[in-house]
């Protein structure tokens, strides 16, 4: 009979053991949950504001393409003139370098060396 209490005592002891174990484990996955948790509403709020910024560059997107469609061109002769005038400029550009600011005294310009 004393071997059969010295079995008790030993079941008991793995008994208890496991009920820590267990007490434990559940800790732990109570913790991990509550991450969880936290996890995913931050997720969510992430999730929200992507929402928002995105219904945003559409909403913008939407009024940039209203605006080019109702945006009036401009005539044919006008684009052509433009044309041959940045053209033209382009042409006289390196001829006219030399009396950019700082670099000199400009075509025609008259200077005194009398009066200074």
């Amino acid at each position: 009979m004393a071997s059969y209490t010295h079995e008790e005592f030993e079941l008991s002891q793995k008994h208890e053991d496991i009920l820590g174990e267990r007490a434990l484990l559940l800790l732990h996955l109570e913790a991990h949950y509550e991450q969880q948790k936290a996890k995913t509403k931050q997720q969510c709020l992430m999730s929200q504001a992507v929402k928002e910024r995105n219904a945003q560059i559409l909403k913008d997107l939407q009024n940039a393409e209203k605006n080019l469609q109702t945006k009036q061109l401009l005539h044919p002769d006008i684009i052509n003139l433009e044309t041959h005038y940045w053209a033209s400029v382009e042409r006289k550009l390196p001829e006219w370098k030399q009396y950019l600011p700082g670099k000199g005294q400009l075509p025609g310009e008259i200077v005194d060396h009398d009066l200074a």
